[in-house]
């Protein structure tokens, strides 16, 4: 196996997919702060941009966005739906890349995830669980016998 080419199943994006995916969030996120797409769903909300995830081949940029308050979200993501062909020219321009990349816009629900994993972390069964003060010594002393 060529050290050059790891298993596509185990490996995570290569170092030119990670850039190359940075850059244009780079791009549609300054798109989005200049208000340069004419729509008032999209100039009616802040929109962020926490991540893109570019395809192997360079040819795909799925754009992963979160409308700030969560509202309106699917209202948002048609909006930038209806706006694809001039995002994906805007950033043809602005990234150097040999194929303009075809575009998707995803909702992200990394935020809500985050939190439903706080809110079970903090509830009262889990805290019970971790509370070092019900641990007791004797079980220790058992096993070191």
């Amino acid at each position: 196996m060529s050290r050059n080419r790891p298993d596509s199943a185990q490996a995570g994006p290569s170092q030119r997919q990670l850039r190359v995916a940075e850059l244009v969030r780079h791009a549609i996120a300054d798109i989005l702060a200049r208000g340069e797409i004419a729509d008032p769903v999209i100039s009616g909300h802040l929109i962020t941009v926490p991540e893109v995830r570019m395809s192997p081949d360079m040819r795909l940029a799925t754009i992963y966005v979160v409308a700030l308050g969560g509202k309106d979200e699917t209202a948002v993501l048609k909006a930038l739906e209806a706006h694809h062909k001039f995002i994906r020219t805007e950033i043809a321009h602005r990234v150097n890349l040999r194929y303009a990349p075809d575009i998707r816009f995803r909702r992200d629900d990394r935020f809500e995830e985050a939190e439903r994993i706080d809110r079970l972390l903090r509830s009262p069964e889990v805290a019970r669980d971790l509370d070092p003060s019900e641990t007791t010594d004797d079980s220790d002393e058992e096993t070191r016998s």
